[in-house]
């Protein structure tokens, strides 16, 4: 079954996201970018915060956009974001020279790395490859502009579903995200990711505005459903 993940920016929206189904939570502020990181304390704060109230569900947080040429501060937001508690970090990758160096430097960190390909200038599959030889729990691809189209307007179905094998084939599990909303389940569904990442989709107005129960729930129950039912 592929698995929905939600970005929020504070426990309000988080609690909202696992009432409509999400299966995993994603701490980011969508209103700075594909990664936008919310402030290191937000992260602290939220992460007690959520776990106090029961929900465990897997949490990730971005670290936020940051250049591959910055690898230190890369390397220092990922350990201040894993300080938080959270279950995953995620870290955007570029496609640009420094991506293999810095795809080394976050393996030899000890902490759960998950890798996000942005790839509004195409995805560099030399890269995935790389990556999914070091051993990441899991591999995503996204893209940087949400106003430029979706995910399928930037890749192809045959680049998509390379990629989701490659990663599966290695043990990991291979998460699709870019401004998907509900008319690309069925093509999400033909790819098999392990799971898909929502922001747009779920709010009411922009990917910047809060989130709409209602658009969760129906989301999640399409999401979920069996293919029969959800094409029916």
């Amino acid at each position: 079954m592929m698995r929905m993940l939600v970005s929020v920016r504070s426990v309000a929206e988080a609690r909202v996201a696992a009432q409509g189904g999400a299966d995993f939570i994603d701490l980011k502020e969508p209103r700075d970018g594909a990664l936008g990181g919310l402030p290191i304390a937000t992260i602290a704060a939220l992460v007690p915060a959520l776990r106090e109230q029961g929900r465990r569900l897997p949490l990730s947080a971005t670290i936020g956009d940051l250049p591959m040429s910055q690898l230190a501060a890369i390397l220092a937001q990922v350990d201040a974001v894993a300080a938080c508690g959270v279950d995953y970090v995620k870290v955007g990758i570029e496609r640009a020279a420094e991506a293999q160096a810095v795809l080394d430097a976050l393996a030899a960190t000890g902490h759960a790395i998950v890798p996000v390909f942005i790839v509004d200038r195409g995805l560099d599959f030399a890269q995935v490859g790389h990556a999914c030889k070091l051993k990441f729990p899991a591999l995503m691809v996204d893209t940087a502009d949400k106003l430029a189209g979706s995910l399928f307007d930037v890749l192809q179905d045959a680049e998509l579903s390379r990629f989701v094998s490659g990663v599966r084939a290695s043990g990991g599990l291979g998460g699709l995200a870019g401004a998907l909303r509900r008319p690309h389940i069925a093509a999400l569904r033909k790819l098999g990711p392990d799971f898909a990442g929502f922001r747009s989709a779920v709010c009411a107005g922009d990917r910047g505005g809060e989130l709409d129960p209602e658009r969760l729930r129906e989301l999640a129950a399409t999401l979920h459903a069996a293919p029969a039912l959800a094409e029916a």
